[in-house]
């Protein structure tokens, strides 16, 4: 039964606080003593022509909010309650909000449109709502009905279409839904507001059309109404017509063939002549038209050319009449664009198009840009500078480097010399293109760069002059010197020729970091990351001392940090960025300078001094910087090894804070990985701490609130833990191995429907495998039959994985090593699982094909380790386990010899290694020659 609620939800608004919050304790008290009652009331407040708008605006919100939320594990929360509600009270709510589609208020109705779309997301894919899209179509359809009422039918349609999967759907109903649609579009129709209703809907409902695309009379039908609506007198319309184009030209471009030519001529037109929503649109038209043919070109069988569905060459058969049209873009600049990040004007769609197209047709763009680039580039008005350097700059990835290079060294020299040119667009612009040049034609390890030794003198001069140019010419410049650095990396002798040059170029990142005029910290982060990335990509033999140096000097502005005067939540976020943009730099010269035996002693030297910073700014509270200051001690962890656990009693309360941060879930997944950090450099020294760790990690597992994204490392953890402590572990085995196996059977029922989830699934499989594989090595010189009894387990957990054609690499690499490990840790105990477990064969095989040559070398071992569990078996004992004697012959047939030395380190994480000792290596291999004879001969 519904409440009268009007007076709350009104005073759930009042200015002043006192009443606000009373009334939002009541609203609060009702909808937890009784929700079915709550929602129900809210529904008959929405529906109700007779209520205030103000009433009418929040009961909508309130049911929104009671219906979905953005974190995955809220949703799930309101999705079961809603379910759990009694059918009665959820069809009176249906029943209202139908109704509401008739209000005379607009708000209303489209609330109401939203509402019912939350309740369908739910119901509709568990046919518990089967006569809504009936329902709505009879608004449609019945002559008497209001316009109004038919707007917002088409609305609901296409946020039920929205929220839905099209395989919800039967096609029945899927016909019928866009009969619907495209009647509204009709030019017959005389109601602006179902038009545009209409053409948005029909965006919706687009991924349920693929049948109707099939039928050619049906798709022309449909094309003719998205392109008589790209031509109406109103403007909305014309730009949602425009957006079903762009969704056609990446859903069913295989079809568009037919239409093309009207497509070029609507969007040729809404380019150069409609407002400039439209016209964006327009671009975005051919722009997806790219992003389909370079997707087809990166598919496309080398031997045949042949690819599936079949390349139309659209772009390229365009190319005459397009590359002029967004030429003609490049003109149209805002005066303040580059002020402002938020911005995205004609100019900058037609450039990135154009960028676009030079990767979809390489070469051939050259000829086509270069004449208006050398028309413009010497004008005296700036747009046409600007222009010209923008369209050089976006056609520089796809052509090949031989049809660049004459004109890159050509223009070079002219880029340097416009970093002086008068206007800030412009040298904005070309700081930008130099970024390219410098991105993608400079790469000396491969054995070209446009950069030589008698230019390069000149480059890093013009790039440190400009980079105390205006705050926007500054951030381009650091990404120029950025790329500029990264080209260097392990670059051999070349790499040799930037290093006199880094005690200036630090130097000026610095004071440009330093800097007040920006009118926000984009201009220091961006300073910062560059700082970073000089560093990391230098020649360590030769910048030691320079690194060595900077080392202090970023230390002390850590420390400066903290003594900052903090008088407002302004003051505390800007120092929390600043901080973080230390830490981040500290991490990376810590990560540089223990990379060699030579300068780790500096790390150590300073360790104490650099951990008691990190402990100051853990103080701040700030998630930002406890964020980057956890990765960075996470590489202080490594540098110093064993050392560090002088560390831990007063790190280890700031270790807890970050494992029990929910809320702010990047944090937790930091610290869970630092906790592995911390486990490699200490080993058994972090068992003082585990039983915590080990407690929070298991909250962590079963909580609903964290982020989903957190759970895959904590079981990677887990394999961090036991290889760490070893036998230790066994207490925990109890919780953690039953978590493991919950995990693997979530894996198992998983719908990998999405891109996200097959992502999210080969992470969660490969983490629960990393951690079966660290807790054997850990109990295997003294406690390995503890798991004994999951084995079998993990044995038909592996055979599914090796089943599923979605796994990834790095999953398969996981499971072939767990593999080897289960029979390397518990030997002929595992004889019998072994026996019949075809799939190990399989693969095996599959790996030992693979042109991977660390999953080659896994497989390799993990054959072995196979090998080995039957090696105690008499040389003429007949019952030799299939999958051993499978394995022996494949290996035989495909060339590869048992007996091959195994690597020192299989596990791609790099912190699960095999024994190491040379006389264990000789018998395991004496072991295996003799296995493999026997094997043969039998």
């Amino acid at each position: 039964m519904a409440m009268e609620i009007t007076q709350f939800l009104l005073y759930a608004q009042s200015p002043d606080a006192k009443v606000r919050t009373e009334a939002e304790g009541q609203l609060r008290q009702f909808q937890e003593q009784n929700l079915p009652s709550f929602l129900l009331s809210l529904s008959f407040e929405l529906s109700t022509d007779g209520k205030p708008t103000e009433s009418r605006r929040l009961a909508g919100i309130v049911l929104k909010n009671s219906l979905d939320a953005k974190d995955a594990t809220r949703k799930e929360h309101l999705v079961q309650q809603w379910v759990a509600i009694d059918i009665t009270f959820k069809s009176q709510m249906k029943g209202l909000l139908l109704k509401t589609l008739g209000s005379s208020v607009h708000e209303a109705r489209h609330t109401a449109a939203q509402v019912i779309a939350k309740i369908a997301s739910i119901e509709i894919p568990r046919k518990e709502w089967p006569d809504l899209i009936g329902s709505l179509l009879v608004y449609m359809t019945q002559q008497d009905r209001p316009a109004s009422l038919k707007q917002a039918t088409l609305e609901t349609l296409g946020y039920v279409c929205e929220e839905i999967s099209h395989q919800d759907l039967v096609q029945d109903e899927v016909n019928s839904v866009l009969t619907a649609v495209v009647q509204g579009m009709n030019v017959s129709e005389q109601s602006p507001e179902v038009r545009l209703a209409a053409t948005r809907a029909l965006y919706n409902a687009l991924d349920f059309a693929q049948t109707n695309f099939e039928n050619e009379m049906e798709r022309n039908y449909i094309m003719k109404m998205v392109c008589e609506a790209a031509m109406a007198k109103e403007a909305e319309i014309r730009q949602a017509s425009f957006e079903c184009l762009v969704s056609i030209a990446s859903t069913y471009y295989e079809v568009l063939e037919p239409y093309m030519q009207t497509i070029f001529e609507l969007t040729a037109n809404a380019v150069r002549g409609d407002e400039e929503g439209v016209a964006l649109q327009a671009i975005e038209v051919w722009s997806s038209i790219c992003d389909e043919e370079i997707e087809l070109q990166d598919f496309e069988e080398p031997e045949t050319g042949d690819s599936e569905p079949p390349h139309s060459h659209f772009i390229e058969k365009a190319l005459s009449s397009l590359v002029p049209m967004l030429l003609e873009t490049l003109l149209k600049q805002d005066e303040d664009q580059d002020q402002d990040d938020g911005v995205w004007n004609l100019s900058m769609a037609g450039g990135t198009c154009l960028g676009l197209v030079a990767r979809t047709v390489g070469d051939a763009i050259v000829p086509l840009v270069m004449p208006f680039v050398e028309a413009n580039i010497l004008k005296t008005d700036w747009r046409s500078r600007e222009a010209a350097t923008y369209a050089f700059g976006s056609i520089l990835e796809g052509p090949s480097i031989e049809k660049l290079s004459p004109m890159v060294h050509a223009g070079l020299d002219f880029l340097l010399k416009a970093m002086r040119d008068e206007n800030s667009h412009v040298k904005d612009t070309t700081a930008w293109t130099l970024s390219r040049i410098f991105e993608l034609l400079h790469s000396p390890s491969a054995g070209f760069s446009i950069i030589s030794p008698a230019n390069l003198e000149r480059v890093v001069g013009v790039m440190l002059e400009s980079i105390k140019d205006a705050p926007h010419v500054a951030e381009k410049v650091c990404g120029a010197i950025y790329y500029l650095a990264q080209g260097y990396e392990d670059a051999g002798t070349s790499s040799s020729l930037l290093t006199p040059f880094l005690p200036n170029i630090i130097s000026c990142l610095i004071a440009t970091a330093d800097r007040t005029d920006g009118s926000d910290s984009k201009l220091r982060s961006s300073a910062y990351e560059t700082l970073n990335e000089v560093v990391r990509c230098s020649d360590l033999a030769e910048t030691s001392q320079i690194i060595i140096q900077l080392l202090p000097v970023v230390m002390n502005k850590l420390g400066q940090t903290v003594e900052l005067q903090i008088l407002s939540s302004e003051d505390r976020e800007k120092q929390g960025d600043l901080q973080a943009s230390l830490c981040g730099v500290l991490q990376v010269i810590i990560q540089k300078l223990s990379s060699i035996d030579e300068t780790k002693s500096i790390i150590l030297r300073f360790a104490d001094q650099i951990m008691v910073l990190f402990l100051r700014v853990f103080a701040c509270r700030s998630s930002t910087v406890h964020e980057e200051a956890m990765l960075a001690i996470g590489a202080l962890a490594y540098a110093t090894g064993p050392e560090f656990a002088k560390y831990m009693p007063e790190f280890y309360k700031y270790l807890e804070m970050g494992l029990q941060n929910f809320e702010e879930y990047q944090v937790c997944a930091i610290s869970v990985g630092v906790v592995g950090d911390i486990c490699r450099a200490l080993d058994d020294q972090i068992l003082p701490y585990c039983d915590g760790i080990m407690t929070l990690l298991l909250k962590d597992l079963s909580s609903g609130e964290l982020h989903r994204s957190v759970k895959p490392p904590i079981f990677s953890c887990f394999g961090d833990i036991a290889l760490a402590i070893g036998e230790h572990f066994e207490k925990y085995v109890v919780y953690a191995v039953p978590m493991m196996q919950r995990a693997a059977e979530v894996c198992a029922q998983m719908e990998l429907s999405d891109e996200e989830m097959v992502e999210y699934g080969n992470h969660l499989r490969r983490s629960i495998f990393e951690a079966y594989s660290g807790i054997l090595q850990g109990f295997k010189s003294s406690k390995a039959e503890l798991m004994l009894p999951h084995a079998q387990h993990l044995l038909q957990f592996i055979e599914l994985v090796s089943k599923d054609k979605q796994r990834d690499e790095n999953v398969t690499k996981a499971a072939v090593a767990v593999l080897g490990d289960l029979a390397d840790a518990l030997g002929s105990n595992v004889k019998m699982l072994f026996q019949d477990r075809s799939f190990c064969t399989e693969l095996l095989g599959e790996c030992l094909q693979s042109g991977d040559e660390q999953l080659k070398e896994t497989a390799t071992w993990t054959q072995g380790m196979i090998g080995r569990v039957f090696s105690n078996l008499k040389e003429n004992q007949l019952c030799i386990s299939k999958c051993a004697y499978a394995l022996a012959s494949f290996a035989v047939k495909a060339g590869i010899d048992y007996a091959s030395d195994y690597p020192n380190e299989i596990r791609p994480n790099g912190h699960q290694k095999l024994e190491k000792q040379i006389e264990q290596r000789k018998r395991e291999k004496k072991e295996l020659v003799e296995l493999s004879a026997n094997l043969k001969r039998t």
